[in-house]
């Protein structure tokens, strides 16, 4: 059975890709700062602080050590609160790279000393935002972060291929138990998924799916890609103010 560690799957999209790998019959070990709240069926929690490197080595020690292997990594731990970037105090500025960017490597770098021992190798998956794809007003730092966070990851694939493949999944806007901190309630969240092309936000299982396959034998030859996963992407604002006739 693979063994799969996401990190931050205690809620929202982490939870979502921590159930679709569930599914499958995946063994899944996650971490998360706080107990969570929702039920992780047979997942394993282990509470752990990514930033924090010995609290990294202690969680990937501990999944070899009851799993014997560990196959794929998800790194899906990260977010940020809005906030102007002109009176952000520099120490929340890294705190913000340091968890969307920093930290992924770090879990990364662990994960592939394990995995280039073992005979199957293994894949290390980053979660992405299109905050790193376009501009990211309100959360500057974020999507900054973001956006070195799939650079990253086609480095990776390329120092530790072959034993290793490295992907990046792009996620769009999510509808989660947090969205009506970004876009308010159930009425704000339809307004925005109406403006995307499939008509809807995403929701976890989305990402989780999207993950499910780039680890399987099915995508064996996809290494340091970027999969994006946003409906289609958001219209262009000029369309909506064009007045063609």
């Amino acid at each position: 059975m693979t063994t799969v560690l996401v990190t931050g799957g205690a809620r929202g999209v982490g939870l979502g890709i921590v159930r679709c790998f569930l599914d499958a019959g995946f063994d899944v070990v996650t971490c998360s700062r706080h107990e969570p709240t929702a039920d992780l069926g047979r997942a394993e929690f282990v509470r752990a602080d990514v930033r924090d490197l010995s609290q990294v080595d202690a969680l990937v020690t501990s999944v070899v050590d009851r799993y014997g292997t560990l196959d794929v990594v998800v790194n899906n731990a990260g977010g940020a609160p809005p906030v102007d970037a002109a009176t952000a105090s520099p120490r929340l500025h890294a705190k913000i790279i340091e968890l969307n960017l920093v930290a992924p490597l770090h879990v990364s770098q662990r994960a592939n000393t394990v995995m280039q021992r073992q005979e199957t190798g293994g894949v290390i998956l980053m979660i992405g935002s299109v905050s790193g794809t376009r501009p990211s007003p309100g959360t500057a730092a974020y999507g900054a972060a973001k956006a070195g966070l799939a650079n990253l990851a086609a480095s990776l694939a390329v120092e530790w291929a072959p034993k290793v493949r490295v992907n990046t999944v792009v996620a769009g806007p999510v509808d989660t138990e947090q969205s009506h901190l970004h876009y308010g309630d159930a009425a704000g969240v339809a307004a925005v998924g109406a403006t995307i092309p499939l008509g809807r936000m995403a929701v976890p299982s989305d990402v989780g799916q999207a993950c499910r396959w780039l680890a399987s034998p099915a995508a064996a030859y996809v290494s340091g890609s970027t999969v994006t996963v946003h409906g289609g992407g958001e219209r262009p604002a000029f369309l909506a103010a064009a007045d063609p006739s």
